[in-house]
């Protein structure tokens, strides 16, 4: 299935970006940009540079500063974890706050479940998105509705689950998939992608904030290579409000997680190439997503492209194509494009033909500009 999907970008990718070699290197199609984004941030207070592990590292360690409530569970999270996003913090803050769980995700959430009903505050890791399912009736049936049910009796608000997802590289079907599509159909949580270090901290700490369960999920890409300088106070930043990356005036390209950074790659390279002027919006969150920013930069520019790593059916662009639809069709001048991963699992060695990566985005870019001539 993997090679009929695949069979219409063959023999010409692979000739043009994989057999050029340079300097004994293969070329890669793939080849990641960070840019540091605009977003609110404090205006006041010291910054440092740190990459987005250590800012949610930070957030974390602020919140048991503040919250004597609040634990952080999950596997081999007290020694810090894979990403090490939790190093040192069962150090600082003695085992019974923070803990390794065993291999169950199941049981990771539903302890989770248990310890934000009683009012605690619970931070909870799966250690990699991909194996979060075995969880998904425990967050889908219980906490999403618990406040529901109860009749606002009783809720697990206090509940944050936080998860590597995305494309690494070399995870192939197991270490790099992008479930956030399946939890975006569940009133009652709450679905929130960090794009940065500034975003991550601020988000995460929303997050344990908010008084609605929230699935946090954290591209591992961009753990090292995001780096930046973010305020060493605590702040946060809004959810459910997009940030716009760069302003534009031809096309609107939406996106979140890592693929804001290659959206904005491609705005650099249509407007020096094509001169044309895109506007970029980087969600954060996903459910609830902002659709008024949404509407009103498509509204302005005429067309949009929506690209993420998830696989195209039923994949989150679906609802923001969808909703373009309704609300800004009188103001469309081109059918909405997205650009993602195909539907088949996510695969080894054909992952760069896998992502929506530059070169596939600007293909879309191209399209809308064909089709307004």
């Amino acid at each position: 299935m993997l090679s009929r999907k695949l069979s219409g970008l063959g023999a010409r990718c692979f000739s043009t970006s994989f057999s050029a070699r340079a300097g004994g290197k293969v070329a890669n199609p793939n080849e990641f940009r960070y840019w540091k984004m605009s977003s609110p941030k404090p205006s006041a207070g010291a910054m440092t540079e740190m990459n987005m592990f250590t800012a949610i590292n930070q957030a974390m360690d602020s919140i048991m500063r503040e919250d004597d409530s609040a634990v952080v569970l999950g596997e081999d999270v007290a020694f810090g974890g894979v990403f090490r996003c939790t190093v040192g913090l069962q150090d600082k803050y003695g085992k019974e706050r923070v803990f390794n769980t065993p291999l169950c995700e199941q049981g990771i959430a539903g302890f989770a479940i248990g310890v934000a009903s009683t009012g605690a505050t619970a931070i909870a890791e799966i250690q990699f998105a991909d194996y979060i399912f075995p969880a998904f009736d425990q967050l889908v049936n219980e906490a999403a509705k618990y406040r529901y049910r109860s009749g606002n009796e009783f809720n697990c608000g206090s509940l944050t689950v936080r998860t590597p997802c995305g494309a690494v590289g070399h995870g192939a079907l197991y270490h790099s998939q992008s479930p956030e599509a399946f939890f975006a159909h569940v009133p009652g949580l709450k679905v929130v992608i960090p794009s940065g270090p500034v975003q991550a901290k601020g988000l995460l700490r929303s997050c344990i904030r908010d008084p609605n369960p929230c699935i946090f999920l954290e591209p591992k890409m961009l753990y090292r290579q995001a780096k930046e300088e973010v305020p060493e106070e605590d702040y946060e930043l809004p959810l459910e409000k997009a940030n716009i990356v760069l302003e534009g005036t031809d096309i609107t390209l939406i996106g979140y997680g890592t693929q804001v950074h290659v959206l904005r790659t491609v705005a650099e390279v249509a407007q020096e190439q094509l001169g044309v002027s895109c506007e970029v919006i980087d969600l954060q969150t996903i459910l609830p997503f902002d659709e008024e920013t949404i509407v009103k930069s498509v509204k302005k520019t005429g067309s949009a492209i929506v690209a993420h790593e998830a696989p195209l059916t039923s994949g989150f662009g679906a609802e923001i194509s969808a909703t373009i639809q309704e609300k800004c069709f009188l103001h469309l001048e081109a059918p909405v494009e997205r650009v993602c991963g195909w539907d088949t699992p996510f695969p080894h060695v054909f992952e760069p033909f896998y992502l929506p990566n530059k070169h596939r985005c600007l293909d879309a870019v191209k399209k809308i500009v064909a089709y307004r001539k």
